[in-house]
């Protein structure tokens, strides 16, 4: 892989969040002042690596004014068929923008900083994922080599193909959590 390879992050938030027990949309549920995907938004943007695709689908996403310019919406008309389904789109949006590699997380997971989004993008892997101790996670570099090899349908995600791959995949040790929303009770530990 060259250092020179364009690097695309992919946030997915496309899902209906359906173990939500709040009000409203757990992406847009609010924490310390900002939706929960706004804080994975910013994160993405911070990696340095861009522009971010975001893929929704359940429901709008609003972008705050400072971020506009660096994030580019893409729906997912099926997004009820899987999260495989906008992992797809995500991949080719940055296929569009003339990206080598996608560099993917997810808009429920509040807690991966930047510094970790730019790690996992930095390394010259054709497939990398996050490593928080012994527990893999997002975000997760996919280079154009293995787009093909995702599944476009279903709710594996990346999941399969980093499986099918695994004596590829480098894991580059970071800090932060995987923890994800998706129940109120997943959020009010985020709250304190």
């Amino acid at each position: 892989m060259s250092d020179s390879r364009r690097v695309i992050p992919v946030i997915l938030a496309a899902g209906g969040g359906t173990r939500w027990d709040g009000e409203g949309h757990k992406l847009l549920a609010r924490l310390h002042g900002r939706p929960v995907v706004e804080h994975a938004l910013r994160a993405a943007v911070g990696s340095g690596f861009g522009p971010v695709v975001l893929v929704t689908g359940a429901v709008a996403v609003p972008i705050p004014d400072d971020l506009a310019e660096q994030v580019i919406t893409t729906e997912n008309p099926r997004w009820s068929e899987g999260q495989s389904t906008s992992l797809a789109i995500g991949v080719r949006r940055a296929a569009d923008l003339g990206g080598d590699a996608i560099l993917v997380g997810l808009g429920d997971q509040p807690g991966i900083p930047a510094a970790t989004w730019t790690a996992v993008g930095s390394c010259s892997s054709a497939l990398a994922v996050a490593s928080y101790g012994d527990r893999r996670g997002h975000p997760v570099l996919i280079a154009s080599d293995h787009w093909n090899d995702l599944p476009e349908s279903g709710d594996l995600g990346a999941r399969d193909l980093l499986r099918r791959f695994d004596h590829a995949v480098q894991a580059i040790p970071c800090e932060g959590s995987t923890a994800d929303i998706d129940t109120t009770e997943d959020l009010t530990p985020w709250q304190s």
